[in-house]
Order: structure tokens, then sequence, then C-alpha cells
């Protein structure tokens, strides 16, 4: 059982910058690749970013440009750097562990976050304009 558990969350003005952090309980690289979501107020949850085993990355339109994706060496530890906030990113984080090579489906199959097999209980983010 992988267990996920969230950090970094916290308030902060529009321009600013975060840095999200998923402590990992288990080695998940060869079995799944993970995964940021967000559920904003009044709004579905959406896939933000993820990260699979081989080092493939995807991101919303919405976040391209501003949110990194990564993992430290151990795979133990997911990261999500956020700059360049906006009050829209306002949400819940959720970290997720997904089926290997899920990556490119966050943005697509995998959006909602129905389908994914681990979550975290979230860390808040709140942006100020």
């Amino acid at each position: 059982q992988v267990q996920l558990v969230e950090s970094g969350g916290g308030s902060v003005q529009s321009g600013g910058s975060l840095r999200l952090s998923c402590a990992v309980s288990e080695y998940t690289s060869s079995s799944h690749c993970m995964a940021w979501f967000r559920q904003g107020p009044g709004k579905e949850r959406e896939g933000v970013a993820a990260i699979d085993s081989d080092g493939t990355t995807n991101y919303a339109d919405s976040v391209k440009g501003r949110f990194t994706v990564s993992q430290d060496n151990a795979e133990t530890t997911l990261y999500l750097q956020m700059n360049n906030l906006k009050p829209e990113d306002t949400a819940m984080y959720y970290c997720a562990a997904g089926p290997p090579y899920c990556a490119l489906e966050i943005t697509t199959r995998l959006s909602t976050g129905y389908g994914m097999d681990y979550w975290g209980k979230g860390t808040p983010v709140t942006i100020s304009s």
C-alpha cells in the first residue's frame, strides 16, 4: 500500500512561488507514474502535472511554463515547483500515484483523477491578488 503525504502549501500573493512536496512511502518508480492534481473552489478536480519513471513529464496547458514536476534521486519525494502563481491557481493540491507511464494521460483520459491508484490528503494553496 503506497502512502502519500503532501506538504508545502500556503498563502502567497499573485506572482509568488511555492514548492509542494509529496513524501512517498515506498519505491514506486517501476510500478506507478506520479502526478499532481488540484481542485479549486466550485471546480472539478484536474490533472496539473505528472512524471513517469523514464522522466517523461506532462503539464496542463494552464500551468505550462510556470510549474515544474520532479522527483528526488531516491524517488521517495515528488515535488511541484510553482512560479508566477495566479489567483486561479488557488486550490487543494493532491499527490497521486497512477498506472505505469500515465503522465501523458493526466491531461486526457485521467484528467479528473479517476483511474489513479493512490492519493494523498492534499495541501491547500491560496493565491491572493
